[in-house]
């Protein structure tokens, strides 16, 4: 049920390109979210990238502790708050969070913003 496997990463570099140069974008911070409607079929309904910059975290620690915790925070909670409102409308989507908060957050931050990240990104994406 909580699973994140590979064909839910977003790995294609064609696919990452025109995320970043034709799709949508807001802020909900701590996070900066880009996505697009999906171009071809694929097995999950979304398709999903992090990032966090290294220009503010110049540690790889720092960098890979918020990637883990913004992955399991998605893990969690992705299915009641993304995947069921993206399966009813039969839509697919590619989707890009980055991090762009100034200090290291806790779990309980993260899980909570991006519980509202993904409630915004499904009332977004189903219209």
């Amino acid at each position: 049920m909580h699973t994140f496997k590979k064909e839910e990463r977003l790995c294609n570099k064609r696919f990452i390109d025109g995320l970043f140069h034709s799709g949508s974008s807001f802020l909900c911070y701590p996070f900066r979210v880009s996505w697009q409607l999906a171009p071809a079929e694929q097995a999950y309904p979304v398709q999903v990238l992090f990032s966090v910059g290294k220009k503010r975290y110049k540690r790889a620690v720092d960098r890979n502790l918020l990637k883990r915790l913004m992955r399991e925070a998605y893990r969690l909670n992705k299915q009641t708050l993304l995947y069921q409102q993206l399966t009813g409308a039969d839509k697919r989507i590619l989707l890009s969070i980055g991090y762009i908060g100034k200090e290291l957050a806790d779990y309980a931050f993260i899980e909570k913003k991006m519980q509202k990240l993904l409630n915004q990104l499904a009332g977004e994406a189903t219209k």
